[in-house]
């Protein structure tokens, strides 16, 4: 059975605001962190909104280049198409260029999935990867500082397809799953456990087309098979959640733009 969850709703009047919001706790997360461990270590993800938080990030016109410590951030993903670094379809590629390029992140502390080698090869190196960064020991996982999520219409969040293999994975950090509907079929994706795991953890999610999909996963029926975004539900009984006003227009109305849910 899901554990009982806290689901905090932030609307916004359009995308441009959600990602500023994004932008927003990417840096406090960053700060926090490097005050609390003196390092801090996020898991981001592709598409629009984080393209559009990475270009906040990187301009020094707004606060946010200042506020991070760049130093002590060591940044991965939660997912990762198996294509080469240069790719369009690369989420490596979409970060490098709207955020490595621009910042004093140092290029040791930048931890990509190698999508160019065989699924399964990428997947164990990638792990390799987190287990040395973290100083993980035997079956330890690790605890990212923030995890930030997209979800897409059909209620798959990082490379946790509907009805794929890696939704039954409780072992592993990170895992090659096939994903048969998608033209760049194969992805390695931190699985679920390590996502639940992470210390904050927040969706960014944007548009009409993901209305209703918002509807079932945090209201409808837990059928995560078929919702896999519902199987996210931290360890620390906190859930953020970045939306626009399409994407909340199914959701309870807000208080001065937020809104809670009680998942059990």
């Amino acid at each position: 059975m899901p554990r009982s969850t806290t689901v905090t709703y932030r609307v916004f009047s359009t995308p441009p605001e959600v990602a500023k919001a994004a932008a927003g706790l990417f840096a406090s997360s960053v700060v926090e962190a490097a005050q609390a461990r003196g390092i801090a270590r996020i898991a981001i993800s592709g598409g629009t909104t984080p393209k559009m938080m990475f270009e906040l990030l990187a301009d020094p016109a707004q606060p946010f280049f200042t506020q991070i410590p760049w130093d002590k951030l060591d940044l991965y993903w939660v997912d990762e198409r198996c294509v080469g670094p240069e790719d369009a379809d690369s989420n490596y590629r979409m970060t490098r260029e709207a955020l490595l390029s621009k910042v004093p992140l140092p290029a040791e502390r930048v931890h990509r999935i190698e999508g160019e080698l065989e699924p399964e090869e990428a997947a164990a190196r990638y792990e390799a990867a987190i287990r040395n960064g973290f100083l993980l020991e035997g079956a330890e996982t690790p605890t990212f500082d923030l995890i930030l999520l997209g979800m897409g219409d059909d209620g798959h969040t990082a490379s946790l397809f509907p009805h794929t293999e890696a939704l039954d994975n409780m072992m592993n950090i990170a895992v090659a799953n096939h994903v048969p509907q998608k033209e760049t079929s194969w992805r390695v994706t931190l699985t679920w456990p390590v996502i639940n795991q992470g210390r904050h953890v927040a969706f960014l999610i944007e548009g009409e087309a993901k209305t209703q999909v918002l509807h079932e996963v945090f209201q409808g029926k837990y059928q995560p098979e078929a919702y896999p975004a519902q199987i996210i539900r931290p360890a620390s009984g906190k859930l953020t959640l970045l939306l626009d006003e399409a994407a909340a227009a199914k959701l309870p109305e807000t208080v001065n733009g937020i809104g809670t849910l009680e998942l059990n």
